[in-house]
């Protein structure tokens, strides 16, 4: 007797938007652990993160991209130009719309960027458990004047409504095809990059509004011991003396809670001991040194 061996399928959907329209939250959410940080400080993410989705057959490739917004600065540029670079030659690109702040100003170059795109478009309304329901058919109604939409969904990636059906629709979406990662992979991010993500993202939940959005963290050195323990020097990086205070706060308790409370994530995360070494180190032009951006994986733009 013949027995029929199930298909696979493989695609790549493409998350795009405004900055905090919750990208990051959704991606970790479809994938089933953090692969992206995430925070209330727009631009959060800085580069594209790849995380690895699982439905069935199907392996869904998500590619959590920058928000898309109007640049200013080289940073600015080389963040927009990442988040574009994520979604070329995509499957599928999902745009995600914050249902509560609605369609501003700085959706605009969204959507007339991705009116001239190619690739199929899905609109995803997300923050659905706080958005007025009137408003966001709009919204909906809006975007459907303006851009070619294949399908509409509804959902919070937060509280998870609307997220299983969402997976599933994704990957009825995805092309048949041999996976691209194996199957216990959820991300591309190297244990070196994704320890430099977790520190950022302590700055932003323990800073708020003291610290500019002009910080970053550099992983000077990654090691394994031999006790199987992982050792890990980070330099964090800052404009202005000023900043530095902040972020060493008094009598450097604030860096001391930094450190502990991303020591404890990425013992999580990794399954194994580490000893995290935290340094603030004043570094005015950061935003022009090529090799921060190599290292933070961004691409250099003139």
């Amino acid at each position: 007797m013949e027995v029929s061996v199930p298909q696979q399928r493989c695609g790549v959907v493409a998350i795009v938007g405004a900055p905090n329209a919750g990208k990051s939250t959704l991606v970790n959410a479809l994938v089933g652990q953090k692969v992206a940080i995430t925070s209330p400080k727009a631009q959060t993410t800085r580069t594209r993160v790849m995380g690895v989705a699982i439905e069935g057959d199907t392996q869904m490739v998500l590619v959590d991209t920058p928000g898309i917004f109007a640049p200013k600065r080289r940073l600015d540029r080389a963040m927009v130009q990442a988040a574009w670079g994520g979604a070329q030659g995509a499957d599928l690109i999902a745009l995600i719309v914050d249902g509560k702040a609605g369609l501003g100003s700085k959706m605009e170059p969204i959507i007339s960027a991705l009116a001239a795109r190619p690739e199929k478009k899905w609109l995803i309304l997300n923050k659905v458990d706080i958005a007025i329901k009137e408003k966001l058919l709009v919204h909906t109604q809006r975007l459907y004047e303006q851009l070619d939409i294949a399908e509409t969904y509804f959902i919070s990636a937060q509280t998870g409504d609307g997220l299983p059906e969402l997976k599933t629709a994704f990957a009825a979406a995805m092309p048949e095809g041999p996976w691209h990662f194996p199957e216990d992979q959820v991300s591309d991010a190297t244990d070196r990059m994704m320890a430099a993500e977790i520190t950022r993202e302590q700055l932003y939940h323990q800073l708020h509004a003291e610290l500019p959005y002009s910080a970053a963290v550099d992983t000077e050195q990654y090691k394994e011991r031999e006790d199987g323990s992982v050792e890990i020097h980070q330099q964090i990086l800052v404009g202005r003396s000023s900043q530095r205070a902040i972020v060493l706060g008094k009598g450097g308790q604030r860096l001391k809670e930094i450190g502990s409370k991303a020591r404890a994530e990425l013992a999580q995360l990794m399954g194994v001991k580490v000893h995290l070494y935290l340094h603030v180190k004043v570094k005015e032009d950061w935003e022009d040194d090529r090799f921060i951006y190599r290292d933070i994986g961004l691409d250099w733009v003139e």
